[in-house]
């Protein structure tokens, strides 16, 4: 593998104990690619806009809608921050509000057994669920799923059953390093380049 790595921590702010991951990605990745892989490692389903700081400096998906900062399609992430030890933030959802630091830990990882340019290496906790209400309601709903008699019990056990994409109860301390990185790998054969664009064929 000879392209260059970044080796990256992410870490949800204003939550203890700390829901992080450690991964990899290529240097050269696009900010809207580095979006879509943060959504994957963290355990986000992609419900909500997005936005990345660094400096004074704002990508996003939309830009206009807030009539602030560029189209994160359109930049690498080598190209907005190289060095070592060098840290960034990451919002996701405007309205829940979950703010994300970004480290680099290394930003010439070489690794003879990595598998593959965009990989999950550790990290601990699970993510919380969309639309729980930020930190104070994240709080209240690990409070409440985890004594079955508690009042509200039922009702948030119902409301987080209705997301198709959360397949079994919600675990707070669980992490898995191995689902993650088979959506990795998914995703990877999906977003890869093509011979032909789809407007050239036919």
């Amino acid at each position: 593998m000879n392209e260059r790595l970044y080796l990256l921590k992410i870490k949800l702010l204003e939550i203890k104990p700390e829901i992080w991951r450690r991964f990899v990605v290529p240097a050269s990745i696009t900010m809207d690619r580095l979006h879509d892989v943060i959504q994957i490692v963290m355990g986000w389903t992609d419900y909500h806009l997005h936005q990345f700081t660094i400096g004074n400096k704002k990508y996003t998906e939309f830009p206009e809608i807030k009539e602030d900062g560029y189209d994160d399609g359109g930049y690498h992430l080598l190209d907005l921050i190289k060095q070592k030890g060098r840290k960034f933030n990451y919002l996701y959802d405007f309205g829940d509000y979950w703010e994300h630091e970004i480290l680099i830990e290394d930003s010439r990882y070489f690794n003879p057994d990595l598998q593959a340019p965009v990989m999950c290496l550790e990290g601990e906790r699970a993510c919380p669920p969309e639309d729980v209400g930020s930190v104070p309601g994240y709080y209240h709903f690990c409070e409440v799923i985890a004594d079955p008699e508690h009042e509200e019990y039922e009702h948030f056990a119902g409301w987080y059953a209705g997301f198709p994409e959360y397949e079994n109860a919600f675990e707070s301390e669980k992490f898995d390093l191995e689902k993650v990185n088979y959506e990795l790998m998914k995703y990877l054969r999906w977003s890869r380049d093509r011979l032909k664009l789809w407007a050239d064929i036919g």
